[in-house]
């Protein structure tokens, strides 16, 4: 064979590795580019799921709130109306107030 045969031989092939090289490294790119972009999503989704969770905490609370204030509210009239009811004995005010506790 001829040298310069060779030489071309030589070049082709480096050029053949560089190009497979070069898509190689691209597809490698783009792959990881697409896992931060599924990666972004996920986070998106797991922010807005723990915005929605802390909201639904924060009711829950409020509504726990409520139903503490309701219940203390129908507890004092309980009282008052024991208070006022001449047919209920004291010792009755006593178990009812200790079973409403």
């Amino acid at each position: 064979m001829d040298t310069s045969v060779v030489i071309i031989v030589i070049v082709v092939a480096l050029l053949v590795i560089g190009a497979i090289a070069a898509i190689a490294r691209s597809r490698s790119t783009r792959r990881l580019e697409e896992r931060r972009e599924e990666a972004k999503g996920h986070r998106e989704e797991a922010d807005a799921k723990a915005r929605k969770a802390e909201q639904a905490r924060l009711q829950a609370e409020e509504q726990a709130e409520r139903a503490s204030r309701e219940q203390q509210t129908a507890e004092e009239l309980r009282r008052h109306a024991d208070e006022i009811d001449p047919d209920v004995e004291d010792a009755d005010k006593d178990v009812r107030e200790e079973r409403v506790r």
